[in-house]
């Protein structure tokens, strides 16, 4: 029997989803808690301030015998009594903090931006989150003081600005070996203080240089010590210049699962009982997600539950957004980046169509 799991951190729809279609019973302790969310697990809980969540993954595990936990983001480092199917708080903590994973680069000889030292332009980053909020390009040393008055308080980095594709390599560890399973490109929102977030991803990236990475990833992932599933963010330019670790399920799951056709959970769990793929699955189809943004202060009362599988991350019907706040993720698939590309604006087609706001809102 299949242990039962209980999922927590800010966003655990994916995991939740490839859990419950591998078999696994699930809970789950999520910030949003989206309508699809209740469609894979037997019970859940929302929490507000990351303060909150141990204890509501305490009162979440005292109303159903739980076996294991597995975090998301937000969640590494939440210690309990549950036995944690993942990479232990104490060696993930270096990795919640770039500066560490600067020096844990550079220790291991891999390309990796140089500190900026002064020099401009420079590449800005809190030195702990995630999802690239806050990450900005600073032009001049007056850009780097209004980023600091913008956000005091919050230590950071600032690197060289290197060219290229942001990309990343998903890869399954347990602890001393890692194998890659899929090479992504990561899908950038492009403007405003928001410019670096994560927007989505497709599921197999074809560059030159992808070999080069996976065999990076591969060597980085070992070296971290971290079990299970393990992203290692890159730029992908003249050299594939490594950006950061994510010692967690990462956002690129649904496109990696779309593409590859297997569960990535399963390969988790197995990782944790020290047992990794052999191989890397070939790609059987490329898939695309994109996140849907609002670009006003809105309400959403459409019912788009009946556009699954082509959106997840469903809001419940009048849920209220502001500016900028992710509404939705919606999907493409096909033989080809092209055939993709067309699906996915199928795709939003639809949820434009059913949201009734015509791209106004999102």
């Amino acid at each position: 029997m299949k242990p039962r799991v209980l999922v927590a951190g800010f966003a655990t729809r994916h995991v939740a989803q490839s859990a419950y279609r591998a078999g696994y019973t699930v809970y789950a302790v999520d910030h949003y808690c989206d309508r699809d969310l209740s469609w894979y697990t037997r019970d859940s809980l929302a929490f507000e301030e990351l303060a909150d969540l141990p204890d509501k993954i305490v009162e979440l595990a005292s109303r159903h015998p739980v076996d294991a936990l597995v975090v998301t983001s937000g969640a590494e480092t939440v210690g309990t009594a549950i036995p944690l199917y993942g990479t232990p708080p104490a060696k993930v903590e270096r990795f919640l903090d770039k500066l560490e994973i600067q020096r844990f680069f550079e220790g291991l000889g891999v390309p990796v931006p140089p500190l900026a030292d002064g020099r401009f332009p420079a590449m800005v980053k809190p030195r702990r989150g995630a999802g690239g909020w806050r990450n900005a390009v600073v032009m001049t040393e007056e850009e780097l003081r209004r980023w600091e008055e913008t956000w005091p308080d919050v230590p950071y980095i600032a690197q060289t600005v290197v060219d290229g594709v942001p990309s990343s390599v998903s890869c399954i560890a347990d602890g001393r070996c890692a194998r890659a399973i899929a090479v992504n490109r990561q899908i950038l929102r492009g403007e405003g203080e928001r410019a670096h977030g994560f927007a989505g991803s497709i599921t197999p990236f074809a560059h030159p240089l992808a070999r080069k990475m996976i065999e990076a990833a591969e060597r980085i992932a070992a070296a971290s010590g971290c079990v299970g599933s393990v992203g290692i963010d890159f730029v992908a330019g003249d050299r594939p210049w490594a950006i950061e670790i994510n010692p967690r399920f990462q956002a690129t799951l649904d496109t990696v699962e779309t593409a590859i056709g297997e569960s990535v959970f399963e390969m988790h769990m197995n990782a944790c009982r020290g047992v990794i793929p052999a191989m890397r699955p070939p790609a059987r189809q490329v898939a695309i997600r994109r996140i849907l943004f609002a670009e006003r202060d809105m309400r959403l009362d459409a019912d788009l539950s009946g556009l699954a599988p082509r959106v997840a991350d469903i809001p419940w019907p009048g849920t209220e957004f502001e500016e900028g706040q992710a509404i939705l993720s919606v999907y493409g698939r096909g033989g080809s980046e092209d055939e993709a590309y067309a699906d996915l604006e199928r795709s939003l087609a639809l949820a434009r169509k059913r949201s009734g706001e015509q791209g106004k809102g999102c």
